[in-house]
């Protein structure tokens, strides 16, 4: 069970990418987070935004070929000496041990983690993780209810082109690192 839930709504990726981005800033080596989220529910333009909130080099893409991108930390950027990203997709890994075959061990307590697709599948890495998740608005009422309508929560749209739909976010903490909801600060703070 989670320690903690919040529940945020974003209506651009501009927004998704200041949320990434406020999170990152508050965040510390040895951090992990699962994103979880159907294609073009914001993950990579969230990871791009933690990237900037960690200082990290610009250039964040979805790793989904490589499986693991590393973007070191900017010496001169506004973290100087902060923790690197390590970017993981694990949709084409079924498994934990597979997660563990791409050794993110050695990595895990120098950088932030962030897996892409990893629920159920990295929660063994470590005692406390940050879950993500990415829902776009469809599926959704036509009043833009927050909720799924039964029934139809596994709609996928592969219309990954539209940026700028209304998009739920949904941050959960796990484990003594994240016994508090981290900071966000400005227009976050105030969303239910």
């Amino acid at each position: 069970m989670p320690t903690w839930e919040q529940t945020l709504r974003v209506t651009t990726a501009d927004e998704t990418h200041a949320l990434g981005a406020a999170l990152g800033a508050e965040l510390q080596a040895g951090d992990l987070l699962v994103l979880t989220g159907e294609l073009g529910a914001g993950k990579t333009t969230f990871t791009q935004g933690l990237g900037e909130g960690l200082g990290v080099r610009a250039g964040i893409i979805s790793p989904t070929f490589v499986l693991v991108r590393i973007h070191p930390n900017l010496p001169d950027g506004p973290r100087p000496g902060g923790p690197d990203l390590v970017h993981v997709d694990a949709y084409r890994l079924g498994s934990a041990s597979e997660i563990d075959d791409i050794d993110l061990e050695n990595t895990l307590d120098l950088s932030v983690t962030v897996v892409e697709w990893g629920r159920g599948r990295v929660e063994h890495l470590s005692e406390s993780r940050l879950e993500v998740d990415l829902h776009r608005a469809i599926g959704l009422d036509a009043v833009g209810a927050s909720e799924p309508i039964p029934g139809h929560t596994e709609i996928l749209d592969f219309d990954t082109e539209d940026d700028d739909e209304p998009r739920t976010i949904v941050l959960r903490g796990f484990g003594p690192r994240w016994s508090m909801k981290p900071v966000l600060g400005g227009a976050f703070e105030g969303t239910p």
